[in-house]
């Protein structure tokens, strides 16, 4: 059975990111309907897959993962209009039997992200 997973490093401090938010739409066409709201735990992680089961589909997706605060929060000093804001991936799911993993890496200048197992 498929599903959908992601976790948040954050490469400054070579650590997982804890309590950082992200969010979790659908698009279909140009309709963008978000599914939930989710915060990591202390290893970074989500407590359960964003997607599995019935609501696991192929499809257009984009997770918002809420940078700047999480960056505040661990105290870093950021300017007025913050760099990273908001990181937005937007993927594609095509076979609702796998395992999509979508792993994001963070700093307050940069981030990198991948397909991940």
């Amino acid at each position: 059975m498929g599903r959908l997973t992601t976790h948040v490093l954050d490469t400054a401090r070579g650590a997982p990111a804890a309590n950082l938010a992200i969010d979790l739409y659908k698009i279909t066409g140009n309709t963008e309907q978000k599914l939930k709201s989710v915060s990591t735990n202390s290893d970074g992680r989500c407590d359960k897959p964003l997607l599995e089961g019935d609501s696991f589909s192929p499809g257009k997706y984009k997770l918002i993962f809420h940078a700047a605060p999480y960056l505040e929060e661990k105290g870093d000093v950021l300017p007025k209009t913050p760099f990273l804001d908001q990181v937005v991936i937007a993927f594609g799911i095509d076979d609702a039997e796998q395992h999509y993993h979508v792993p994001l890496l963070l700093s307050a200048y940069g981030y990198s992200t991948y397909r991940g197992s």
